[in-house]
């Protein structure tokens, strides 16, 4: 007869568990037979000894197996699906999916909110007028059948192991262990039904994998437990010592998604990653021979126009106001608005992407628990990068607010993110490197 207590025991003097054992004390952690306090010192054990290969993935089907897994098959050829592990100004999906719906790629995606100081694609989108991102499997199915591409909130019945686990984890200083991590992501997208996946794993210091080397380990971990589960799985690995994008905030970071798939901001690094990220996906949705081909045909839909018109296909579709695509001004806007100035002349050597996230945060464009309401308005517009030269009074970036005491509570916290010094620093590559492709 298996009992909490010895699984707890027995990983705790890092020995390696058992599926039936995993299996046993997830099932019971959700049906309530295991309480929040034995889940906790399990988390912790796991935290400290870790889990080999085998474990982690009994770990993620575990929790995939907690609640629904959706069947995707009535769609018809290879679904792809995307995710990020977190990020700041990290808008990828908006530009990235409508690029690979446009070229032939069936997306059709299931995404979450916002919470701390990364954003949620869920969040980015509803700041788009009338835009739902609550809709039933029939009605998620059909959209991606008739137009390629749906984006949807996760559903209440998806992996409730993950929801019940992160609340606990949150809490008990058990985030950043990779084992967690990992079952965490891969349970739900093993539960999201696609045929294929495209990671996006951060590293840096607006990630939670602050170094290199974490971030290869948790990828090379999720693409082998993609692998053995049947999927055709990819990573990247790309830096989050920045924010990726120039816009950060829901509003904000839809106006340059919506920019760049315009064709504008052609040097920007969300959209040099946006564009590997699209190629992936049409590369393991069969819709190129070679990742080069892909790489092509997705700059193609950008350049010619098609990724903009998905977008636009996109938003009809789940009731927004595609308008937004030619007005910008449509998308909620904040009432103050103030521009932080460099006090020196020279280079810009960092922009910490936490830093940046946190400020965005305390405007209120973010959540510090999941039940908090936001602002879709707010933010920050970064006016300068990594690397750039600044004269002393050129404008550094902008905050965006509707509350005078939150401005002022940002404003020198934002002028202290940006380090000038007199020299560059040598600058670290965007994509490091590719696993699966």
């Amino acid at each position: 007869m298996l009992r909490a207590y010895d699984i707890i025991k027995k990983k705790r003097d890092g020995e390696v568990l058992s599926k039936e054992e995993i299996i046993f004390f997830v099932s019971g952690f959700v049906e309530g037979t295991i309480p929040d306090y034995q889940m906790s010192a399990f988390c912790m054990a796991i935290y400290f000894q870790g889990m080999n290969e085998e474990e982690i993935l009994n770990l993620s089907l575990a929790m995939r197996d907690s609640g629904e897994v959706i069947d995707l098959s009535e769609i018809k050829g290879v679904k792809v699906d995307k995710h990020s592990t977190g990020g700041v100004g990290d808008t990828t999906t908006l530009i990235c999916a409508p690029l690979a719906a446009a070229c032939g790629v069936p997306v059709a995606k299931m995404t979450g909110r916002g919470l701390g100081h990364t954003g949620g694609t869920v969040d980015k989108l509803e700041s788009i007028p009338g835009f739902s991102t609550e809709l039933s499997k029939k009605e998620f199915i059909a959209q991606v059948n008739k137009i390629g591409i749906s984006i949807m909130a996760q559903s209440q019945e998806l992996v409730p192991a993950d929801k019940k686990l992160y609340a606990l984890r949150d809490v008990t200083a058990t985030i950043d262990s990779l084992p967690l991590i990992a079952s965490s992501i891969m349970s739900k997208k093993l539960a999201s039904g696609a045929d294929a996946i495209v990671l996006d794993v951060k590293f840096g210091n607006g990630s939670f994998t602050k170094e290199l080397h974490q971030a290869e380990k948790l990828a090379e971990i999720m693409v082998k437990i993609g692998s053995q589960s049947g999927k055709k799985i990819a990573a990247f690995l790309t830096s989050m010592e920045q924010p990726l994008g120039n816009y950060i905030g829901n509003a904000l970071e839809v106006k340059e998604a919506i920019k760049i798939l315009r064709g504008e901001e052609k040097e920007s690094d969300l959209r040099k990653v946006a564009v590997e990220l699209a190629a992936c996906m049409v590369f393991l949705g069969r819709k190129a021979e070679t990742i080069e081909e892909a790489k092509k045909v997705a700059l193609h839909a950008l350049d010619s126009g098609k990724g903009l018109e998905k977008l636009a296909e996109l938003i009809k579709a789940q009731k927004g106001n595609p308008k937004v695509i030619e007005d910008l001004s449509l998308l909620p806007a904040a009432n103050l608005v103030e521009t932080v100035h460099a006090s020196a002349t020279g280079y810009i050597q960092s922009i910490p992407a936490q830093t940046i996230g946190y400020i965005s945060l305390l405007l209120g464009a973010g959540r510090s628990k999941k039940e908090d309401s936001i602002d879709l308005s707010v933010g920050v517009i970064l006016k300068k990068r990594v690397g750039e030269k600044v004269e002393k009074g050129e404008p550094l970036a902008e905050l965006y607010a509707h509350d005078h005491s939150k401005l002022n509570l940002c404003r020198k916290q934002l002028e202290e993110a940006f380090c000038i010094a007199a020299e560059p620093l040598p600058s670290i590559p965007l994509i490091q490197s590719a696993i699966g492709v």
